[in-house]
């Protein structure tokens, strides 16, 4: 059921709609300036190649225009939800996190980075502020995420995590005493989802930076 990635070039050695990444690699290479994206479905990606490059750098398609391509027997995500994501720095261990409309990829929150983090911890953190933050408008909105590692803490309501605590992250297990409190002391109607990253592409809270 799960689709590879198609993948755009508007400016490489060969221009057009790709579908792996070897062959999109091959036509980037070496080439100044090489412009390109990968997208979910092909029709996503026919539709942008046909499209100004500029339109979609740095940005999520919308999803209702991605996930057109897909077939009838493959699941979709619910809209509108709210998705989160986590960026973990592995080279300085910065982690930052934040939430974004699931549909058209408008930021709503972002925090961070903070320092000596993990990409567990920040999906964690994710989750419950964006639950904190639908309860405060009184919504049950679905939150989507990509960890289901991070949906499990959730829901045992504590972050089994093995991070170490330094002098530069004090402020991390801060947040995360604030969010065990949080989850035991709250109760949410908000359903947790598993982001399909291999039929959806990229979560729209991805910080774009793979």
């Amino acid at each position: 059921m799960a689709k590879n990635k198609y993948y755009v070039i508007w400016e490489g050695q060969k221009v057009g709609v790709f579908d792996s990444w070897n062959e999109c690699a091959k036509n980037i290479k070496g080439y100044p300036n090489a412009k390109y994206k990968s997208f979910p479905t092909k029709n996503a990606a026919e539709q942008a190649f046909a499209g100004n490059y500029y339109d979609y750098a740095g940005k999520t398609v919308n999803l209702s225009i991605q996930l057109e391509g897909l077939k009838e027997n493959q699941p979709k995500p619910i809209f509108p939800s709210l998705a989160v994501d986590a960026a973990w720095n592995t080279s300085t261990g910065d982690m930052e996190y934040r939430g974004a409309d699931a549909q058209t990829a408008k930021e709503i929150f972002r925090q961070g980075p903070y320092f000596d983090g993990t990409n567990n911890v920040g999906e964690f953190l994710a989750i419950v502020h964006g639950l904190a933050y639908l309860k405060k408008k009184n919504s049950n909105l679905p939150i989507y995420t990509d960890s289901m590692t991070a949906i499990s803490w959730v829901r045992k309501k504590r972050a089994n995590t093995t991070l170490q605590k330094t002098s530069r992250n004090e402020i991390l297990f801060e947040l995360l005493e604030r969010a065990e409190k949080w989850l035991k002391e709250n109760t949410w109607k908000n359903q947790l989802l598993k982001w399909e990253t291999k039929i959806w592409g990229e979560i729209p809270a991805d910080f774009g930076r793979k």
